[in-house]
């Protein structure tokens, strides 16, 4: 079958663009992420790959919780902290103490927000930035003065006064906190009543932020063992938690809506030598079936050779649910794959790049967390077969210091020839070492007299 993209979807008005870090667990000094339509981090166990990505995913779920957390959830689908401490930098030389900062681009603004760690109250937000191209910052904190939250909405002030609209007594100003957020309201005489003023008035409302970060769609690394049935859940495009819950459902949705979704899925699952065919059965009103072909192509009478997912081997239940995120996610989405490669065949490995190319190529931003030399492998050769545009991809090699446990972030880009630079020690240094050593051992056993 000839690859076609999904059907077209609304570009976003927002979506992520960056991402730096300071004072959450083996992040001491700011790091930062470039995002890009294929983002890759990579790096050795425990190098803080997890650690950058966790800030959003802490902001994510704070978003979605039914009810006013506080400034973070800290236990969540996402991720799961028991205590503040295990949050903060504690790492030696520690320079931020009991607070750490999550700086968000998007485009052309950004958002900062620092949190801390006090005594009395537990984990409070302490401050929130606010910037966009052209205009001043925007700085909300604790302990703010009401005569600087009302200087940041004279200018509009200023205009209704002018035009008449204002009564003479002067405007007040308070700071809120929204979830995760802080900001400044001042409120005005009218004419017609009293009227409230957002501010900073120059930015994005916060409902956009929000709804960007909410939009992430998060693959963690184990995505559940496989099940005889699946319960009926949402089908996008948002999607709550970790998405290895909604794959059944999405498929389902696929079956009766979407056809030409579930065959690239089909062709997807092939491409990675994995099956010909998915499909799900309803078993009642709640429930799902996941069935797979049992063979990687197609068959004659192959299409009675579906069998349950659970009897199948791991490969399958757990890469299923990152193709079909790919193929679900919308244009300026972002999707966090954390292991994409697990339970893959090394051939299967370096394939997986196929579907993530496509997606980056349709405007998803796609960040993979990866272990694995051949899949980085695979996207180099996409470039060089020109299937996609190198300026699309960024690489973040993550390596901690041994001394202090801090981790510092390099970044490099794919030229033309899919090259970008020195291979990080701990990949194929260490299988070209092992070989090597492998070698020597055996040379030596059969020499020996």
């Amino acid at each position: 079958m000839a690859r076609q993209s999904p059907k077209e979807k609304t570009v976003r008005p927002l979506a992520i663009s960056s991402i730096a870090v300071s004072g959450l667990k083996s992040i001491d000094s700011q790091q930062s992420i470039e995002v890009r339509p294929l983002t890759i981090l990579a790096g050795a166990n425990s190098s803080g790959k997890s650690s950058i990505m966790q800030s959003v995913l802490l902001l994510k779920q704070t978003l979605e919780t039914s009810y006013d957390p506080g400034p973070l959830q800290i236990n969540g689908s996402n991720v799961k902290f028991t205590s503040i401490d295990q949050i903060m930098f504690r790492g030696v030389g520690a320079s931020q103490g009991s607070g750490f900062s999550v700086k968000i681009g998007f485009g052309t603004e950004s958002i900062e927000l620092t949190f801390v760690s006090q005594p009395s109250k537990g984990l409070d937000i302490l401050q929130s930035i606010y910037e966009k191209k052209g205009y001043n910052q925007a700085v909300f904190q604790l302990g703010m003065q009401e005569a600087d939250i009302v200087s940041y909405a004279s200018p509009v002030i200023d205009e209704l006064t002018k035009a008449g609209l204002v009564s003479s007594e002067s405007p007040k100003g308070s700071l809120v906190r929204e979830r995760c957020f802080l900001r400044g309201v001042v409120e005005s005489e009218m004419k017609f009543g009293k009227a409230k003023h957002w501010v900073p008035i120059y930015t994005t409302d916060t409902e956009a932020y929000s709804k960007c970060i909410q939009d992430i769609i998060h693959l963690p690394g184990l995505r559940g063992k496989p099940e005889r049935a699946y319960p009926q859940a949402a089908t996008g495009p948002q999607f709550q938690g970790t998405f290895d819950d909604y794959t059944a459902s999405v498929v389902s949705h696929w079956s009766n809506e979407s056809p030409e979704l579930l065959e690239l899925l089909g062709a997807d699952l092939q491409t990675l030598g994995l099956t010909w065919k998915v499909e799900a059965k309803k078993l009642d009103d709640t429930r799902f079936e996941l069935r797979v072909g049992r063979m990687r192509k197609p068959q004659p009478g192959g299409a009675q050779d579906l069998v349950n997912i659970a009897d199948v081997g791991f490969g399958v239940s757990q890469t299923l649910p990152v193709l079909v995120a790919l193929l679900a996610a919308q244009p300026g989405q972002l999707v966090y794959i954390e292991q994409p490669e697990i339970h893959l065949h090394p051939r299967a490995q370096v394939a997986l790049a196929v579907p993530l190319v496509n997606a980056a190529n349709r405007g998803v931003r796609v960040i993979v967390e990866t272990h694995s030399a051949l899949l980085i492998l695979g996207v180099q050769t996409q470039v060089v077969e020109q299937k996609l545009d190198p300026n699309t991809v960024k690489l973040h090699w993550f390596t901690r210091d041994e001394e202090t446990g801090a981790t510092t972030v390099s970044s490099a880009d794919l030229d033309a020839a899919g090259r970008f630079g020195d291979w990080p020690e701990d990949f194929d240094d260490v299988s070209l070492k092992s070989q090597a050593h492998y070698l020597d051992v055996a040379e030596a056993l059969l020499v020996r007299p």
